[in-house]
């Protein structure tokens, strides 16, 4: 059994890439243990208790997992600004490590593949563009399950499993260079497990 960490910024990263590693861990046929981490406040605090937890890693107070997922939405700084953020706070990590980076945020994934959407929800929604607004997604999101006759309580994110599980992935890979870059990745490791 392979152990896959996430650390993420917020729930959505933790729903969201649950629920991909599970799609993966039942295409590849390679059994996982998933544990999450989540920093809550900010893409500023996720950074600074990544650098904590990679320090008890060295210190060997925490277990090197076979894949570190590290997430942190992309803010209007763009998918490599941040990658490249994320590679220096892990700085010399000698373990597998996939960087999750939605641009600009988590919501922005789940709307990227309306049929996804309608199979989750009962009605499609709009793929939306890609614009920098702190919120903007968060709104989307929330307005696209209003208009499927729900009553969204955690702004839709409660639907994320649902959506990520309809997904089809060349249709998302398509729309978001974000959740390609994560895919790939991903898909990466499970090969590698695979093959050993």
């Amino acid at each position: 059994m392979r152990k896959v960490l996430i650390f993420g910024e917020d729930y959505g990263h933790e729903i969201v890439l649950k629920t991909l590693l599970k799609r993966l861990e039942e295409d590849y046929g390679v059994p996982l243990n998933v544990q999450v981490r989540s920093a809550l406040g900010g893409h500023g605090r996720m950074l600074s208790e990544l650098k904590a937890f990679l320090s008890e890693l060295q210190r060997g107070q925490a277990t090197l997992p076979d894949l570190f997922v590290v997430a942190r939405d992309a803010n209007c700084l763009g998918y490599s600004e941040c990658a490249r953020e994320i590679g220096a706070a892990v700085g010399d990590y000698g373990g597998s490590l996939a960087k999750a980076v939605p641009d600009p945020h988590i919501e922005r994934w789940l709307l990227i593949d309306p049929q996804a959407f309608r199979q989750a929800l009962g009605r499609g929604c709009q793929a939306p563009d890609q614009k920098c607004d702190r919120d903007r997604y968060k709104m989307l999101l929330n307005a696209a399950v209003r208009a499927a006759g729900i009553e969204p309580l955690l702004g839709g994110l409660e639907f994320a499993e649902d959506i990520v599980r309809a997904m089809n992935w060349i249709r998302a890979e398509k729309a978001d260079d974000s959740f390609s870059h994560l895919l790939r990745d991903l898909r990466a490791a499970f090969q590698r497990w695979k093959s050993q």
